[in-house]
């Protein structure tokens, strides 16, 4: 069994519009079929790396705690006996001010999201494995990896279990867990990411994936993936008084859909 963690310890855990011009009528934000559009268009660098996120919006986008967020991206301080520590960040923002984050940064926490335990992450050891693979690999920025789903996700979640002492059964729960979280990222020829199907809750997760983040589609907001309209358009027509029918109607969409864009937007 491991020995208690000390306070000031780097084994710490982080705890964790409506508008209208003359007669022109933009009620509507502009609808397209998300695939048609994103293969008109490849994603590039620019895209991917582009300061488009504050933390709050991040960490809402991801079901993830934004004190937890900030610290992955700024690192934190914690009490020592000498005075203060800091932990540094595990993930190099766009932009550090002010504090931004680009879609590739989005995808590097929904993925440290899966290996958040009962507890929170383990920075210090999360921090040790990611060095470990990425040189025993020679990846660079291994959370961004489509290799994540083969040889080199066991590589670091092996390590990763060993710093950390996980059970047999902790090491499957964490394998099933970052799995499902890979599933929710698509990588393009290149090896890229260019999608993430966020979940819809923090319950369960589900097979569903009705909603879309891509950096090339509404500036890289929240849109149902069918009609790429936006999730916070639909939510505000909704709290305007509207209802399930007349949106979906006027969308083209499902009332399954406008209901799981609702839950999506307000679950946080």
């Amino acid at each position: 069994m491991a020995g208690a963690i000390q306070p000031g310890s780097d084994d710490a855990i982080e705890s964790d519009t409506d508008i209208e011009i003359g007669a022109l009528d933009l009620r509507r934000p502009c609808s397209y079929d998300v695939d048609m559009r994103a293969n008109h268009r490849k994603a590039t660098a620019s895209d991917r790396d582009f300061a488009a996120y504050t933390l709050a919006e991040a960490a809402r986008y991801l079901r993830l705690p934004a004190a937890t967020l900030r610290s992955w991206v700024l690192g934190r301080q914690y009490p020592t006996t000498d005075g203060s520590g800091q932990f540094p960040p595990l993930i190099r923002p766009s932009s550090r001010q002010p504090p931004l984050l680009s879609f590739s940064n989005l995808i590097e926490a929904h993925v440290l999201r899966s290996l958040r335990t009962d507890h929170g992450v383990p920075v210090k050891a999360l921090r040790s494995a990611l060095a470990y693979a990425e040189k025993t690999l020679g990846i660079d920025r291994l959370l961004l990896r489509p290799q994540l789903r083969t040889d080199a996700g066991a590589v670091f979640l092996d390590r990763y279990g060993e710093l950390i002492e996980l059970t047999a059964s902790g090491q499957l729960a964490m394998r099933r867990l970052f799995a499902e979280h890979l599933k929710r990222v698509e990588w393009d020829s290149s090896r890229f990411p260019v999608r993430l199907y966020p979940f819809l809750s923090t319950a369960a997760p589900s097979e569903d994936r009705p909603i879309v983040i891509d950096p090339r589609i509404a500036f890289g907001r929240p849109v149902v993936q069918r009609k790429g309209i936006s999730t916070s358009a639909i939510a505000d027509r909704l709290d305007a008084g509207e209802s399930v029918d007349e949106i979906a109607a006027d969308y083209e969409l499902g009332p399954a859909e406008i209901e799981q864009a609702i839950l999506y937007e307000r679950a946080a």
